[in-house]
């Protein structure tokens, strides 16, 4: 077992996008903007440690204590992107522990929580080793982020938070994320988001792959610009706290991600008979009691119900009563906007 000169841990969650980031350009650079709520309980936590540089792989990747090699491939891409401000990464080799506590590649966003961590990680080893703190820790750590996996920026801030330039929103920048703090109603502020888990298994294609597609679609450029006018509607509805006109953007969103997917060439279906099931339930129900929950998706089965803290309660009764059985294993999730990432005490 080699020596550990030095290591860092942290927790990052997951996020759910409102408005979708779907096409991507030059080095992880988003076609589109996109704003997210950030997650609490899905996260990943990861331990990163620094050993001499030794024979062996570069990384050794341990998920729950069990080697994962296929992972290092994505790691040796983001170390090397990273290593022109990171200079020591050259002279070291890595060991990564890390832990999901949802199922990994399902579409609840892992890479998202998982590169998230791991850059976090990086920009704490960075300022132990050589002494110097960043101006931005947590804006560099999204820049880092970015380049591991482009929705990871936004898991780096807790509560809203958007990525990719538009002028509607202050500071925003392609190269990182930047949380929402002013003119969030406060409806949206504790909103809940209850994870419906279709399929527990890996997805059928990765979103790198879905990402790649946009660029030979046919709406491609129609759809960048109905993302842009999306993202300038939803920061009024989020000040405003208007949940129908909330309703309605985010539900389309989710539905143009995966029109997105089965319009491209070669074509594919993520979602399942029972993630459109569980959807014309919450639609049914929402007609018939006038409930104010929304439902969204990932790249992915699984789905997304979100709804206001203040029905949480009966809310979460009808899920295990009416949608839990459309679950895999009846497995779901209860979820919320949390406060971002933290350091694990090791």
């Amino acid at each position: 077992m080699s020596e550990i000169l030095f290591s860092s841990a942290w927790q990052s969650p997951s996020n759910i996008a409102l408005v979708k980031y779907w096409g991507k350009y030059g080095v992880q650079l988003p076609s589109n903007a996109s704003i997210s709520f950030t997650l609490s309980e899905c996260r990943t936590e990861t331990t990163l440690e620094v050993l001499p540089l030794g024979q062996g792989p570069k990384v050794e990747i341990l998920l729950d204590g069990e080697s994962k090699p296929d992972f290092a491939p994505k790691i040796e891409k983001l170390l090397e992107r990273v290593k022109s401000d990171l200079t020591w990464i050259d002279d070291h080799h890595f060991r990564i522990h890390t832990h999901n506590t949802f199922p990994h590649s399902s579409g609840i966003a892992s890479s998202a929580s998982g590169m998230s961590a791991l850059a976090l990680c990086l920009c704490d080893l960075h300022e132990q080793m050589e002494g110097e703190k960043f101006n931005n820790f947590f804006r560099r750590a999204s820049r880092y982020s970015r380049l591991g996996s482009g929705s990871a920026a936004r898991s780096v801030f807790g509560g809203l938070a958007y990525w990719g330039k538009h002028e509607n929103y202050a500071d925003s920048s392609q190269e990182y994320a930047v949380p929402l703090k002013e003119g969030v109603h406060p409806i949206f502020q504790d909103f809940c988001d209850t994870i419906l888990l279709v399929h527990r298994g890996s997805k059928d294609v990765s979103s790198t792959v879905g990402h790649d597609l946009m660029n030979n679609h046919p709406f491609a450029q129609q759809r960048f610009e109905l993302a842009g006018k999306n993202m300038a509607v939803l920061k009024n509805i989020l000040a405003s706290g208007d949940l129908e006109a909330f309703t309605q953007l985010v539900e389309s969103e989710a539905l143009m991600l995966h029109g997105l997917m089965m319009s491209s060439l070669p074509y594919f279906i993520l979602m399942k008979p029972n993630t459109l099931a569980i959807i014309e339930k919450i639609w049914e129900y929402r007609k018939q009691n006038g409930a104010p929950m929304l439902f969204t998706l990932d790249a992915g089965a699984n789905v997304h119900l979100l709804y206001p803290a203040s029905i949480k309660e009966a809310t979460e009764k009808w899920i295990a009563a009416e949608l839990s059985g459309y679950c895999e294993n009846n497995s779901y999730i209860c979820d919320h906007v949390g406060n971002g990432p933290s350091r694990l005490t090791k």
